[in-house]
């Protein structure tokens, strides 16, 4: 489906890597302008992080590629006169201005906002950078995993701290600055207020701990590495294997949900047994539990399993890989291609939500 609903908007966009492209990709995706300015001689980073499967010789690369769409591409040197009196040409009409320089580059490169704001006072500007906007930290997705306690809740005891295998601090400060960019331009057609939206990962991280900082704020519960398994809930989480050797795992949210489980299983007993007849006492108890489960669900196979919880709507899913996750059609409606320097790319789309 083709958005238009920007079609009037006009974006440069000055970052790199993931986080402020796949902004600008956003509005993109939803009909604006959008040039990408990098460096004429040191180019967007990612375009070289490459499979060992890739073209050596090509200009994009799939990771470039993932937030990298419907783009006007431009080469500048911003410390050659010429070219940055390009840059500000596209900037006296531009509504929005996205950048993650590192600390003290705006004023090298003479893009600091008052002086933007000279050739065009309606601009809106949108930073993101690592540790807030007076650190010259270097910042990477998987420092800010390590350094926002994500990495000490995922794995599991054997394998001990494990990253996201996503770039998930860029992508939720990715999110942050989409909204912080929508509300300065509401802002701007109600009252003509011009902002500046600056977003850090390491705030866009640490407001994402949700419930897990909740438990530790008012429980002073540290999280361990549990890998899958869910701190309040029983069992949420677990892995366990079907007849037909598929992995399934469950989300038991509530007392109807786990009734519902052992009355398809047989299991009708675990409801009075003191161990397992409240959500805490299955928490406690949650490694006995995974063994009488188990003995059951290995006797189905994973389709009877799941069809006889979709019938009960009881949360239960098989674990995919990337190959069957876009072997489904629903999933296949989300990818995006385009032709960038004659390569044909693909990327999942920058709307997740349906505009009716």
């Amino acid at each position: 489906m083709e958005f238009s609903i920007f079609k009037n908007l006009k974006v440069i966009d000055l970052s790199t890597v993931l986080a402020g492209p796949s902004v600008a990709t956003f509005f993109a995706e939803l009909g604006a302008e959008v040039f990408k300015i990098e460096n004429k001689k040191i180019p967007d980073v990612t375009r070289s992080w490459k499979l060992p499967t890739e073209q050596i010789d090509a200009s994009v690369s799939a990771y470039f590629s993932s937030v990298n769409y419907k783009k006007t591409y431009l080469s500048l040197d911003l410390k050659d006169a010429e070219d940055y009196q390009k840059l500000l040409k596209i900037v006296i009409d531009a509504d929005i201005l996205i950048s993650n320089f590192k600390f003290g580059d705006e004023e090298k490169m003479k893009l600091e906002d008052e002086r933007l704001r000279q050739i065009n006072p309606k601009l809106i500007i949108g930073k993101i950078n690592g540790f807030g906007s007076e650190s010259d930290r270097v910042a990477y997705d998987l420092i800010l995993q390590a350094e926002t306690g994500f990495m000490s809740m995922n794995g599991t005891k054997e394998s001990g701290p494990v990253k996201m295998p996503v770039a998930f601090i860029d992508v939720l400060a990715s999110h942050q600055l989409k909204e912080g960019l929508l509300l300065a331009l509401y802002e701007r057609q109600v009252s003509n207020t011009i902002r500046t939206i600056e977003v850090s990962l390491y705030n866009a991280a640490i407001c994402s701990l949700a419930n897990q900082a909740s438990n530790y704020l008012m429980g002073n519960h540290i999280p361990q590495h549990i890998g899958s398994l869910h701190p309040n809930i029983a069992p949420y989480g677990e892995i366990f294997t079907s007849k037909d050797n598929q992995l399934l795992t469950f989300a038991i949210g509530s007392a109807q949900h786990f009734e519902k489980l052992c009355a398809f299983l047989g299991l009708t007993e675990l409801l009075n047994d003191k161990l397992f007849s409240s959500n805490q006492n299955r928490v406690v108890n949650r490694e006995k539990l995974f063994e009488i489960l188990q003995e059951k669900i290995v006797q189905f196979t994973a389709d009877e399993v799941l069809e006889a919880m979709l019938k009960v709507h009881v949360p239960a899913g098989k674990i995919k890989d990337l190959k069957a996750v876009f072997e489904d059609e629903k999933a296949k409606d989300l990818v995006r291609k385009e032709t960038i320097d004659g390569i044909e790319t693909k990327r999942v789309t920058a709307i997740g939500f349906k505009w009716k």
